[in-house]
């Protein structure tokens, strides 16, 4: 098997960063949130997803994205969504906030309602262009990480890994973090060949994601 280097994506051109910031500081209303999927909106837009681990700054990062401070809910309890939210961006784009996962002393019929809820979507939209697997970059990929990127894989979904956080932590913890993170994902066929590092309090990163994004809808 050819082992991938998985880099560090290259920050966007002048031009490139300034046409995503301007797409992100459009409309970005948030739509609904979905507890089933009858409920989903019409597959009729290009959307990307979310997903990660409860409490890795998901809302944080998406809040970062969009410049407001709290379209996306953050919360000091993990495991507090528990609905896949869907936001617009402009009038032909989704972004897309699925539930958190891995979180604790949650009940197991919820945790199975919710998990159960990320596979069926993450099968079945057409629609899906990307999804931005987050991972803490003081932690690295765990078990429950692995887990959404075999059903990415299963699924056919192109997925790349965004370490958030990255300002929390050393280089040489870093470091560590990248080379476990490399590791892991040579074994994933869904896996996008380029890692995205990001601090949402710093906005480190962010003009990165924007455009990858802006590129992809």
């Amino acid at each position: 098997m050819i082992e991938l280097p998985f880099p560090i994506a290259e920050p966007p051109e002048p031009e490139q960063a300034e046409a995503a910031r301007k797409l992100f500081a459009g409309p970005v209303e948030f739509l609904k949130g979905v507890v089933a999927m009858p409920g989903l909106p019409p597959a009729d837009r290009i959307e990307v997803c979310f997903a990660g681990r409860s409490n890795v700054g998901k809302s944080s990062l998406i809040n970062a994205l969009t410049g407001r401070k709290a379209i996306a809910r953050a919360s000091n309890t993990p495991g507090r969504t528990q609905e896949i939210n869907f936001f617009t961006l402009g009038d032909e784009r989704y972004l897309v906030d699925l539930p958190g996962y891995g979180f604790a002393n949650a009940p197991v019929a919820v945790v199975e309602k919710w998990q159960r809820l990320l596979k069926q979507y993450l099968s079945g939209r057409p629609t899906l262009r990307r999804a931005f697997v987050l991972i803490d970059a003081r932690h690295g990929i765990k078990a429950v990480d692995e887990e959404i990127m075999s059903l990415l894989d299963s699924a056919a979904v192109t997925f790349q890994v965004v370490l958030t956080k990255a300002d929390k932590i050393n280089a040489t913890t870093l470091e560590k973090t990248l080379a476990q993170t490399r590791k892991r994902l040579q074994n994933h066929t869904a896996a996008f060949p380029e890692l995205i590092l990001t601090s949402s309090e710093k906005g480190d990163g962010i003009p990165t994601l924007r455009a990858t994004i802006a590129a992809l809808i």
